[in-house]
This record gives C-alpha cells, structure tokens and sequence, in this order.
C-alpha cells in the first residue's frame, strides 16, 4: 500500500528549478491523486518555463516509480500563460483601458499527421455520447478509414472500458504510443489512472491534460496518416469544453441527443456553442429513440436548427452488454441493424468531413 506521506516526500526531494523548493512546497503539485499501487498529478507551470520542466517532469516520474510497491505513475505536465502586469491606467475609465487593450489570439493545437478531426458532443450526460462515439468510430473504420478515439471526458472516461483495454500507455521519442483495439487507436485518462479514482483538477488543469493527450499522442505518422480523430467530448458546454474547441481546430462536429424535449433544449445549446467558435456542426444523432422517450424529436429539432439529420439509434440493450463487454456492437455484429445504422450515419459524417 503507498503512503501519501511517501508521495509527497518524494517529490519534495525533486527541486524546482525557479524557486529551489520541493514540487509540493513549491505549489507545483495538482490534482494529486493516490491509489494502492499508483499515484497521479499535474504539474502545473507557467507556459514560459514548460521546456524547461520536462526534466522535471521526468524526474518526478522516477522518484515516485522508486517508491516501493508503486506499479503505475502518471505526471502531466500542464502550462499555463502568467498574466500580464497591468499598464498605469491613471485617469482613465474601465471601458477605454478595456477598449485599449490589444486581443491576443487563441493559440491552437493541431494533432500531428491527422487528416480531421471531429467532435462527438452533447449538450448534456446520459444521452449515451460515449456510446455514439466508440461505434461511430468502429463504423468509420469499417469503412476502410484510419481512426483514433479520444476520451475528452477527464472527469468520467469510460473509452477502457467500452473498447476492453487498460494499463498505462507506452512513451516512444517523446509521445505517447495510444492503444489498439478493434481496429481503433485509443487514448483516455481513464488509462493513467485507477477506476475508482477521482480526478479532482480544475478547468485549466483539465482542458491542458486533454490538449496534450490530444496532441502528444503519435495518432499518425507523415507516410500513414489518421484519416479521422473522434474526439469523445465531456457533456456540457462549460470551461472545459469552450477551451478545447477553442484550442483545437475542429473539422467538425456532431451532437447526440434523445428524443425528449429536456435533453434538445440542451442539444441547442450545443449547437449554439459550435456556432459561436465556427465549427460546423455537420449534424444531429437521435439515440435511445422508441416507444420509452419518444421518437422524432431530434429530427425536427435539427429542421428547426438547419442542420443535417444523421439518423436514429433505438434504445436497444444490445448496445450495453457491448459496451460493457469492451467490444462495440458494430465490431460485434456488423451485419446486424444497429451496425448498419451507424454505417449510414458514418457515410454522412465522410461526405461531411469532405473524405
């Protein structure tokens, strides 16, 4: 069993460059989790000094490896920009040093050797996104494409368990090497941690962890690129997911909803969010659809928005003993109806995308 005393000791014992401190006593340290056998954290930094704390990094990586009965460790290294001094504004109003301030632009983050990318949203939890995204990309790669999933939703990633993998990811000339799995290449947080853990990390320190897994993981290559990266969005429209649309230039997006009107109302919402950060939204998935919430709303739903409608999905339990047997049901059955739903869905998200 490791002691938490045992994990901040030893990364105390790691010096930060800047102050001369431990990593803990420097304030460093966030979001520190300890399991049994394993413990995680962020290294938080400002994005000035983030080259020069990859070492760092490193070696609080071999300190906590050395710490015996410790099998899994995981540090990530999260950036973010030191505000700027204010100028002497003497005199002046609010609104002029506000209007005078120059707008700096968003920096983005394209994954390398990815040909699009494309987000699976919604607008809120439990209108089976996930389950949308993981057979959305099995279907895609049934069609003869390159596919990657990643698992966006730091707060509650269920892609280990919905594609049958786990352990830690291996790191090759500095990025991390995703799983493999049915046809699919896969990368979660899920994967860098227990179960059971909980991943108690602010916005920031959540939206620099999903960049990075985003754009630190070797999806492609320049001679075999991916074709489509599936980006299994956390529900919502909050910081987290404002910050990585921002940040991440999105060839599209699809947004999953139920029938009923109290799970449209934040479909909109969704599609608003997309609006406003101009990623098209390419069109809207009627899931669970059947006598239980009703049929037909996301359809009309996406007539009124003026968006594409993709298809419907029946709520079928087919679809959650394959999820929670680690396999998706299109993998499963591919001659079966669901499998040749998500396949009309995939031949308009490829006309979409432009493939």
């Amino acid at each position: 069993m490791v002691e938490r005393s045992a994990v901040i000791a030893a990364l105390d014992a790691v010096v930060d460059p800047v102050s001369g401190q431990g990593l803990v006593a420097a304030g460093l340290v966030q979001g520190l989790v300890v399991g049994e056998d394993r413990a995680g954290f962020a290294l938080e930094v400002d994005r000035s000094h983030a080259a020069a704390y990859a070492p760092v990094r490193d070696a609080a990586e071999a300190a906590l490896k050395a710490i015996p009965g410790m099998a899994r460790v995981s540090v990530i290294l999260t950036a973010e920009a030191k505000p700027a001094a204010a100028p002497r504004t003497a005199g002046l109003s609010k609104a002029a040093v506000d209007q005078g301030r120059p707008k700096a632009p968003v920096p983005t983050d394209r994954p390398a050797h990815v040909r699009r990318v494309l987000a699976v949203a919604s607008g809120k939890g439990g209108v089976g996104k996930s389950t949308v995204a993981v057979n959305l990309a099995a279907a895609l790669a049934a069609r003869g494409l390159s596919v990657g999933v990643l698992d966006a939703d730091v707060y509650g990633p269920s892609l280990p368990t919905m594609l049958g993998i786990s352990g830690q990811p291996a790191y090759q000339d500095g990025a991390i090497v995703p799983h493999v799995a049915h046809g699919l290449k896969a990368m979660s947080v899920g994967l860098l941690t227990k179960m059971d853990d909980a991943m108690i990390w602010r916005g920031p320190m959540a939206s620099q962890a999903i960049t990075q897994m985003l754009t630190q993981t070797r999806w492609g290559t320049e001679a075999a690129p991916l074709d489509i990266l599936v980006v299994d969005l956390p529900p919502g429209t909050g910081d987290v997911q404002l910050t990585l649309i921002q940040k991440t230039p999105l060839d599209g997006a699809v947004i999953v909803s139920t029938p009923q009107e109290v799970a449209l109302a934040d479909a909109r919402r969704a599609h608003t969010l997309f609006q406003k950060v101009g990623v098209p939204t390419l069109g809207l998935i009627e899931n669970m659809s059947g006598p239980v919430f009703g049929q037909g709303g996301a359809e009309a739903e996406a007539a009124r928005l003026g968006a594409p409608f993709l298809g419907d999905l029946p709520l079928d339990a087919a679809l959650r003993h394959a999820g929670d047997a680690g396999r998706p049901l299109v993998a499963a059955l591919p001659e079966g109806d669901i499998a040749r739903r998500f396949d009309a869905v995939a031949a308009r998200v490829v006309a979409g995308l432009g493939l």
